[in-house]
């Protein structure tokens, strides 16, 4: 492989990332919708989706460690691939999170609505424009963007505390709300997970691009 080719190979994996990342935010936005509106048929497109999603993940880290094999790269090119294998397999994870909440809606979809919507999608909200700015921090090799990205993170587990007393309020009420109240503590715990994911993927852009290991945590 030429270094010309390999120069190809690193845009080629920057631009399938982006790729990944716009079929998550997709089905992120689709599985949110199809939980406020009882969409079946949403759903459904949505879990039927997820094998493209897990499809391009496989292949996308075949081709990165081919890459690594035939090339051998050194120092902020090797981090670089390694930060981008692992930010794959965080939005493929993020992708299973937006297909169990499509199955959510599916589980649910003979009962009534508990109540209509309101910080579950604002919490899919705030995850959407995390995950665009950690992955432009990624394209962009923009350290001091990823850690401003993690800090949203913050926003997305005060909606989840604020679903969970709510919920929690439901039930305790009423012992009959309990299973579709169950089911969107789920959903909201699912979105807070893509939230911690997205903060991985940061740690991970930090990491490609200083060397150093920063942890979410440390900049609370």
């Amino acid at each position: 492989m030429t270094r010309q080719e390999y120069t190809r190979s690193l845009s080629h994996l920057r631009d399938q990332v982006v790729q990944l990342s716009s079929m998550v935010d997709k089905a992120i936005a689709r599985s949110t919708e199809a939980l406020k509106t009882q969409d079946v048929v949403l759903a459904e497109q949505v879990t039927q989706a997820d094998q493209a999603i897990n499809d391009l993940r496989w292949r996308l880290e075949e081709e990165t460690l081919a890459v690594i094999a035939m090339q051998a790269p050194m120092a902020g090119d090797l981090r670089q691939i390694a930060a981008g294998l692992h930010i794959i397999s965080e939005l493929e994870r993020m992708g299973d999170h937006a297909a169990g909440n499509a199955k959510i809606v599916l589980l649910t979809a003979n009962e009534p609505q508990l109540k209509p919507l309101v910080d579950i999608p604002r919490m899919a909200t705030v995850v959407r424009a995390m995950l665009t700015k950690a992955i432009d921090a990624f394209i962009r090799s923009d350290d001091e963007l990823a850690r401003e990205t993690m800090v949203m993170d913050d926003e997305i587990d005060e909606l989840y505390n604020q679903v969970y007393r709510e919920l929690l309020t439901y039930m305790m009420n009423d012992p009959h709300t309990i299973n579709r109240a169950t089911h969107l503590l789920w959903a909201a715990h699912n979105l807070e997970r893509m939230g911690d994911r997205t903060e991985n993927i940061c740690e991970f852009v930090c990491y490609a691009v200083t060397g150093s290991i920063v942890e979410a945590h440390d900049l609370s």
